[in-house]
């Protein structure tokens, strides 16, 4: 019997190439390989990688003479929740980036092709690895966009790399996920532990975390359900150490000063990290950060709202790029 969810991964990826994005597989290490979906010119007609990371002179001559190439425009990382990968989470925002911008769509370690043999489990490792990618593909400057689990992972990379990363976009995420944070957030949902609520087994666990997870009631048959669990909980083990792995203890927990503009995109209707958590969050991360609620939309915003979210998205890409044209002019 065909698995739908499976089904639907052909027809992403033949949408995805056609909007210029091909599937590439960076080795960091040995025992380290993410995948990455990055711009077409990244890839040789024999699907050999490129990893321009000293252009040469005739590059540079060469771009001077190009009126926009591919290469020039501002390079995007969006980076994936814990649900599932990098292409299924942004199904419905790269097509309108893409023009516009390189996209890179990461696969974090444990999801998708992406492995490591590594036994770190901490979103710095996840934020290193991103990084490496980014290394070997060239690219010195980026704008991230963290989603829930990645949201984490983005701001690690921000603190970790700031003069890679220009701007953070962050969804229904926190800087640290503390003690206090994780106690308050499963009793108020009523799951026993995070691997409970974003780990599920049975129908009925993905049933409550789809359910806490959206604004609106949305109707499955249990088939898609059953094709999803399949699919999207793989290396099960790994990824609840994933999850063991990002708990810091409040002793521990300290805001770092963020050299980056951050805007938090959130959904007001977000069960799992409220807008009030929201609104706290931008307190502490100062004058740079800016804070924008889209409306009846819940943790999964950039599913449940798509047009709003991604319009937010591009006039916030736009206010970046023309903060950085004045600075470069004065």
């Amino acid at each position: 019997m065909v698995n739908f969810i499976e089904a639907q991964k052909p027809l992403l990826s033949r949408l995805m190439k056609m909007a210029g994005l091909r599937p590439i597989e960076v080795e960091l290490e040995p025992g380290t390989t993410m995948h990455v979906w990055a711009p077409k010119h990244h890839v040789g007609k024999k699907g050999t990688t490129v990893s321009p990371l000293e252009p040469t002179a005739a590059d540079a001559k060469k771009k001077k003479k190009e009126k926009k190439s591919p290469e020039s425009r501002p390079n995007v990382v969006l980076i994936h929740g814990f649900a599932s990968e990098g292409n299924v989470t942004w199904q419905f925002n790269f097509g309108v980036l893409v023009s516009r911008y390189n996209l890179y769509i990461p696969d974090l370690m444990f999801f998708g092709k992406s492995t490591t043999a590594s036994a770190d489990r901490s979103p710095d490792f996840q934020a290193e690895c991103v990084a490496g990618a980014l290394a070997r593909l060239g690219v010195a400057r980026c704008d991230v966009v963290g989603f829930s689990y990645g949201g984490m992972v983005a701001f690690k990379l921000a603190e970790a790399r700031p003069e890679l990363v220009r701007s953070l976009c962050v969804s229904g995420s926190v800087v640290a996920m503390t003690d206090a944070v994780n106690r308050e957030t499963m009793e108020r949902l009523g799951a026993g532990s995070s691997a409970e609520l974003l780990m599920p087994d049975t129908l009925k666990g993905l049933k409550a975390l789809l359910s806490v997870s959206m604004y609106k009631k949305m109707w499955f048959p249990d088939r898609f359900y059953k094709d999803y669990l399949k699919v999207m909980f793989t290396n099960r083990k790994e990824r609840m150490e994933l999850l063991q792995g990002l708990i810091t203890s409040n002793m521990d927990a300290k805001i770092p000063v963020f050299q980056q503009k951050i805007m938090l995109l959130w959904g007001e209707e977000d069960k799992i990290f409220s807008i009030e958590l929201a609104k706290k969050m931008k307190e502490q991360l100062g004058d740079n950060c800016f804070l924008y609620g889209i409306r009846k939309a819940g943790h999964l915003l950039h599913v449940e709202r798509p047009c709003a979210y991604n319009r937010q998205l591009q006039r916030w890409f736009a206010y970046v790029n023309s903060t950085a044209a004045g600075d470069q002019a004065s």
